[in-house]
């Protein structure tokens, strides 16, 4: 947020004979005192001071606070059934590591991150490395965000050229109006968009990212009603190239792992790009509902096999109390979640940042160094 937003305006009772103030002063300008009517003006003005170093602040508190409010089903229910156990200062016992372990379990962290969890924590207690229940929480977050990053989140950008990502799903979950969300989050960062509506099967998905896509500020290359899909995705490799767009967005039909056809249909689609551009699909997307919890996990499982699924766009994330699908989802099925959806606007989504959704998730800012034991007595 700019600095000068917060600047108040001018005092009116300011004598006339008193010297402008220079513009230019930077952050410490906000703090300066007025010269008094009587006394003589300066003889040269202060140097511009520089903008303050912590500037990008508020953009990052926005973003925790955002994401904390988006997931605040599923971290009302973890910090009630898991931070209640761990109280200040006990000494950990295996009678409240077999507790934790349950609360983990209903706070739909689901069966592989509880087991590994408990896995990891059980070992740092038997070799004395936590030894009272106020590390306990300290050790999940280092732990959850390790895990989270190892993979990367950052989407995969072509060498040179255009970089053409490929977005796939099932029905229902929301993937044209994802599509839009991403081309949006894409031009917000200055990148030239080129959409390919390839879900030719469906014309109100055709005519939604042609509406979107004139508020957005990108073009739309379609096809005819019921054209070949992979013919549009051509279309849009080609059209990206001439007008050397930064990023070719590909919608396709909603499908199911279990459609031989329509799995082949992907297949085409994945070829045609290719071989009109060296490398591409650079990232395929799959779209999750986060509403629907551990069934998300088997969709991107059966995607993952049938599709080459490179990341995972988690839609819906505000409105669940499932988000610890995100977890489970990393633990079995190793794919990491490049975006997540915050609500049904444009500027809706966020490229997923592992720190802060642990941090949301505790309810607890990074940094904070006293937010884990204070956060530890809430839920009590």
């Amino acid at each position: 947020m700019a600095l000068g937003f917060f600047k108040k305006k001018a005092d009116p009772q300011t004598p006339p004979e008193a010297p402008p103030e220079k513009k230019g002063g930077g952050f410490f300008g906000l703090f300066r005192k007025k010269d008094n009517a009587g006394e003589a003006p300066e003889a040269a003005p202060a140097p511009p001071q520089p903008e303050a170093p912590a500037e990008p602040a508020p953009e990052k508190r926005g973003i925790f606070a955002r994401l904390t409010k988006a997931i605040s089903k599923t971290s009302m229910i973890f910090r009630r059934k898991v931070m209640g156990l761990v109280g200040l200062g006990k000494k950990i016992d295996a009678e409240t590591l077999d507790k934790l372990e349950e609360a983990m379990l209903e706070a739909d962290l689901g069966v592989a991150t509880t087991e590994h969890l408990m896995e990891v924590l059980r070992s740092a207690w038997k070799n004395a490395s936590i030894e009272t229940t106020d590390q306990i929480v300290p050790f999940i977050r280092k732990d959850l965000k390790e895990r989270l990053t190892r993979r990367g989140n950052s989407i995969s950008y072509a060498p040179s050229g255009t970089t053409v990502v490929l977005v796939v799903g099932v029905n229902g979950v929301g993937k044209t109006t994802s599509i839009a969300k991403i081309a949006r989050h894409f031009v917000r960062e200055g990148k030239k968009v080129v959409l390919a509506a390839a879900d030719t099967f469906r014309a109100a998905a055709v005519k939604q990212l042609q509406t979107w896509s004139e508020r957005i500020g990108c073009e739309v290359v379609a096809g005819a009603d019921k054209a070949d899909p992979a013919s549009v995705a051509y279309k849009g490799a080609e059209r990206a190239l001439e007008l050397n767009a930064d990023v070719l967005l590909v919608d396709t039909a909603g499908r199911l792992h279990t459609q031989k056809n329509l799995m082949d249909e992907l297949t085409k689609i994945t070829k045609v790009l290719g071989n009109k551009i060296p490398g591409a699909p650079h990232e395929t997307i799959l779209v999750l509902d986060a509403t629907t919890g551990q069934n998300a996990v088997t969709q991107a499982e059966m995607f993952k096999a049938a599709a080459s699924v490179t990341g995972l766009f988690l839609a819906k994330l505000d409105g669940t109390a499932k988000g610890g699908a995100v977890l489970t989802i990393n633990e079995k099925v190793a794919v990491p979640v490049k975006f997540v959806g915050l609500g049904e606007g444009f500027d809706d989504i966020q490229p997923f940042n592992a720190e802060t959704f642990v941090d949301a998730l505790f309810n607890i800012e990074n940094g904070d160094t006293e937010g884990d034991a204070a956060a530890s007595a809430e839920a009590r």
